[in-house]
């Protein structure tokens, strides 16, 4: 490889990585800001605001959270319009529910509202094209709305924008702004004056201007009515307008989209409470920011995911009673968007484990009878902390379905449960862990791939994570007892959590350096040992073609090489074409190992960074193709040459050139 060339691989990772890193960033800044915010804060100062809150705000509250779900209703309405295709009503309700709610609290790719909607408009008939269509409006949609927002605040209110209004020139935001409506505007002209734009190298037909405007009020109003919701829980603040908080409300929202995290989860409650501080304080903030999480966030979750199980579950009765579901698809719950779920009630549980510390410390309650735990745990106030990050890590591992991931999920979470139990904490907490550890035991099958600790002989690389790992415990166990010496002396706010405890000024510098850095330490061993292994593939040669020849199937011209599944009895040609990995038919082989050479041609795509497609697939691994986010296009159905290509919606513009390349 030439430097230059290693150079642009290089440039090319780093691409790939920096909306982790800038996430990751930001998660760590969150940390930090509600640490600085929280930091005198008790229990009960939450306790007196949230009671404080009026029971008919309360309420107002809950009602304008259903308009706000209404009113994504015509969301999908104006897109399904769009997209040429007629459904009804109530499935179009249905189906902007479920995507939005489970989007808007999981945040995983196996469980966003692409993948929602493609699975339940598939089941109602509309083609690909059009399910990415409808997908792609919706996106767009509900940007145009925030620009519009963004644009109002930046031009009247530029000042109390967060974190900049103090430091950029009025001009300089107000010029933002109408820069911002000038994009809304140029928009409206363009679907007014043309049908189609050619954007990136993909024709792009643009709705009507009718359509445009309802696009660009719609969505206006949808997103003020979600941050009035907000707005409605705080209580009267001298200078604190609604217009005021619309500014605040985006920032924090933009930097929870940015980070990609679940819900926002720390960055957008960390960007409320900086933005707000100047008018309230952290406790009316707070007491506001759980009830909004628990009327847009948690009750729309469970009521969408019940939903959502029903919808499935009657869909596989009718296949079982051997009438099909409607449309052209069908199929059980698919296995990837269960292991999405699994992975999000992990990460939440992680998440309510790391914020188990994020107020003033109190020494624990240990249970009579619980002085082994005690012991154990030493200073066990912040063991819960570093069990939920170990567990935001093995929710990485669970998504990529390690089997021991989920073994370690169910240890860690019964381990959490029996901990935060033995603490006194309160009730609800030990139940959502126990509840969580309940719903991923039954999912075993769901998980095949071997871990790095397990997938071989030990190496130079598994016995330096091991050690670290244990290097890592046994100094967090040294540093315990001297963090609980602290805690009983009033000595360190913050104890409560090993980022508590990095952060407190007042605990001595050695310990807080201890802490942080065992910490990381145990975090990248963990997830070194729990990593899915590499996917091994045989190189294409005579031999390897001699093989798959072998196997019935026909020789595919161009291929780099083979994946064999699971047991070996089967196998899939691929070759490589730029940023996608391209299976040449359906696998050849053994029937009942098949589909495991299709997933691990998706696990090589996903380790070497590249979308997945295949050529020429057939209809009888249709439901295999859906478990891994992939449809089947009838391209001659479509107008577009070739048979058949299985590939992701997202990805339709960057492969549909390929339908033209002959292979070499």
């Amino acid at each position: 490889m030439t430097p230059s060339g290693g150079r642009e691989k290089t440039s090319k990772r780093l691409l790939r990585l920096a909306p982790t890193l800038l996430g990751l960033g930001l998660l760590i800044a969150a940390f930090f800001g509600i640490r600085h915010e929280l930091r005198h804060l008790k229990p009960g100062d939450i306790h007196r605001a949230l009671a404080a809150i009026p029971q008919h705000t309360v309420l107002l509250a809950a009602a304008l959270t259903v308009v706000s779900y209404g009113l994504l209703t015509f969301y999908d309405r104006l897109a399904t319009i769009y997209a040429g295709r007629k459904v009804s009503t109530l499935r179009v309700a249905f189906a902007s529910f479920c995507a939005y709610a489970l989007a808007h609290s999981l945040g995983v790719p196996a469980l966003s509202g692409a993948a929602v909607r493609l699975r339940l408009y598939a089941l109602w008939g509309l083609t690909p094209v059009q399910i990415g269509k409808v997908t792609a409006f919706c996106g767009l949609t509900f940007a145009l709305g925030a620009l519009v927002l963004a644009g109002i605040v930046l031009v009247w209110e530029p000042a109390t924008v967060p974190f900049i209004g103090a430091h950029v020139p009025g001009w300089a935001l107000r010029g933002v702004g109408l820069a911002l409506f000038a994009t809304v505007l140029a928009y409206a002209t363009l679907a007014r004056t043309l049908g189609r734009v050619r954007l990136f190298g993909t024709e792009i037909e643009l709705p009507g201007l009718r359509m445009a405007f309802a696009q660009i009020l719609l969505a206006t109003v949808d997103v003020a009515f979600t941050a009035l919701i907000f707005y409605v829980l705080l209580p009267p603040a001298p200078g604190l307008t609604y217009l005021r908080f619309l500014g605040v409300y985006l920032t924090a929202y933009s930097a929870g989209l940015i980070a990609n995290v679940p819900g926002g989860l720390g960055v957008f409650d960390s960007g409320m409470l900086l933005g707000l501080a100047p008018w309230l304080k952290a406790p009316s903030v707070l007491g506001g920011l759980l009830i909004f999480r628990l009327y847009y966030y948690v009750i729309p979750l469970f009521i969408a995911g019940g939903l959502f199980a029903g919808h499935e579950a009657l869909v596989r009765s009718r296949e079982l009673a051997g009438r099909p579901a409607s449309g052209t698809a069908g199929g059980w719950v698919q296995p990837e968007m269960a292991v999405g779920l699994i992975a999000g009630l992990v990460g939440l549980a992680a998440a309510l484990l790391l914020s188990l510390g994020a107020l003033e410390h109190s020494p624990a309650i240990v249970r009579p009878g619980f002085d082994i735990a005690s012991l154990l745990f030493g200073a066990s106030q912040f063991a819960p902390s570093l069990l939920g990050a170990a567990l935001l890590v093995i929710a990485l591992a669970l998504n990529q379905r390690v089997v021991l991931a989920w073994r370690a999920a169910l240890v860690l979470l019964v381990a959490a449960a029996a901990l935060t139990w033995a603490q006194g904490q309160p009730g609800w907490i030990v139940l959502w862990l126990a509840a969580t550890a309940g719903v991923v035991a039954p999912f075993r099958p769901l998980f095949s791939r071997r871990s790095r600790l397990l997938a071989g002989p030990f190496d130079a690389p598994t016995t330096l994570s091991l050690v670290a790992l244990a290097v890592g415990i046994g100094v967090l166990a040294s540093t315990a007892q001297r963090v609980r010496a602290f805690a009983h002396a009033g000595i360190g706010r913050g104890g409560g959590s090993f980022w508590g405890i990095v952060a407190s000024d007042d605990i001595p510098h050695g310990v807080r350096a201890s802490v942080g850095l065992a910490t990381v330490i145990a975090l990248i061993a963990l997830w070194r040992l729990v990593r899915p292994a590499r996917v091994a593939y045989d190189p294409w040669n005579s031999t390897t073609a001699a093989r798959f020849a072998a196997l019935g199937s026909p020789e595919p011209a161009g291929a780099d090489g083979i994946i064999w599944g699971e047991g070996r009895r089967a196998a899939i040609a691929f070759r490589r074409r730029d940023r996608v990995l391209l299976g040449l038919g359906d696998p050849g082989g053994a029937e009942d190992d098949r589909a495991s050479a299709l997933r691990r041609l998706r696990d090589l795509a996903v380790e070497e960074g590249r979308d997945v497609a295949v050529l020429h697939a057939g209809s009888a691994l249709a439901p295999v193709y859906g478990e891994l986010g992939l449809v089947l296009l009838p391209l001659d159905g479509e107008g577009f040459p070739g048979s058949n290509l299985a590939c992701a919606e997202r990805d339709l513009a960057i492969l549909l050139p390929l339908l033209h390349e002959k292979p070499a």
